[in-house]
């Protein structure tokens, strides 16, 4: 197991921020992954594949998270969940004013 953790930079874009239907559509997501996912904003660090811990995070649109994922698939964990931050969860149209930077590396 790959125990170096990558991160990506996201920012939510849809309207109604990281509520109940798009963490649900997060944790789905996660889950199919060996990896371990942990979201981080500003301080606060939560399970990826937690729907209650996500929800604390009470992310609206224009936040900025981090994803953290360690283990033999992060890396793919991390472009599918990067994926659905820009699609903004399949949420309707969200602009085209999707934010996104790319940080990987080891911590």
């Amino acid at each position: 197991m790959n125990d170096n953790a990558s991160t990506r930079h996201v920012t939510v874009s849809n309207p109604q921020g990281l509520h109940a239907r798009p963490a649900h559509s997060l944790v789905n997501l996660a889950n199919r992954f060996q990896a371990e996912i942990e979201i981080i904003r500003d301080h606060e660090r939560v399970d990826g594949k937690s729907i209650l811990s996500l929800l604390t995070l009470a992310a609206s649109q224009g936040t900025e998270l981090i994803i953290e994922a360690r283990g033999d698939d992060a890396h793919d964990a991390l472009d599918a969940l990067e994926r659905l931050f820009l699609e903004g969860f399949n949420e309707g149209d969200s602009g085209d004013n999707h934010e996104i930077s790319r940080t990987e590396g080891i911590q």
